[in-house]
């Protein structure tokens, strides 16, 4: 089914160091000429900000969704309801929601939202893409190539392996899917694998793919402890 809405939800807690960027790759991606017909709408959610970030993302014509929740999970939960909410209100039935995931420190390639929509299209109920980090700085210099070769190794079995990742920088699910299985939990670390695992006990229908990269930061302090950049942080002391 063809999505008459995509929503791309941004979680972001103190982040208008980078959130411009990540906003400016999403205008990209949302312009590209097979998205015609397809409304697109951007949801920020402040999370428990003390930064100017709520104002950049209203300046930039974002939905902000001001959050006070304790996990990241409540955060992006709370972006994904305010979207569905809105549709709803339009007379948007949930499964022609695409709800698109991404992070505040991260840039989406211009292509991004139209694989969304040719996923969401092809009948799947969520996709899951790939990141890679294009700045190193701070790490030491065996941190990139070790971070290639574990994040790789997949591809080691052959043209047609399918990845094991999942990313909340990199991911889409249909509006429907998402509220039969309850959404993100308010978990402080890996929502994203939950909330994927959950539509795969349903017997939901999850697509990986490596096309639609997402550029994603390689800081050794991220936002949410235990994540990417905590694996990022052990490989730099290995």
């Amino acid at each position: 089914m063809i999505p008459s809405v995509i929503g791309v939800v941004v979680p972001a807690r103190d982040e208008a160091g980078v959130l411009p960027a990540c906003l400016a790759a999403i205008s990209r991606a949302a312009r590209h000429p097979e998205l015609a017909g397809v409304a697109v709408r951007v949801v920020v959610v402040a999370d428990r900000c003390t930064d100017g970030t709520a104002a950049l993302a209203a300046a930039a014509g974002a939905l902000v969704v001001e959050a006070h929740g304790e996990t990241v999970g409540d955060a992006r939960h709370a972006g994904a309801s305010a979207l569905l909410a809105e549709a709803a209100e339009a007379g948007t039935r949930p499964a022609r929601v695409w709800v698109a995931s991404t992070d505040a420190d991260s840039r989406v390639p211009a292509d991004w939202l139209a694989l969304q929509r040719a996923a969401a299209e092809s009948g799947v109920d969520a996709v899951l893409g790939l990141v890679r980090v294009e700045d190193w700085t701070g790490h030491p210099p065996h941190v990139a190539a070790a971070f290639a070769h574990a994040y790789d190794s997949w591809r080691a079995a052959g043209p047609a392996a399918l990845h094991p990742h999942v990313h909340g920088a990199n991911l889409g699910v249909r509006g429907d899917a998402y509220l039969a299985v309850g959404g993100f939990p308010p978990l402080a670390v890996s929502e994203d694998a939950a909330l994927v695992g959950a539509l795969l006990l349903a017997g939901r229908t999850v697509l990986r793919t490596p096309a639609g990269t997402v550029v994603t930061s390689g800081r050794r302090r991220p936002r949410a402890t235990g994540g990417f950049g905590a694996d990022l942080d052990r490989l730099a002391g290995d």
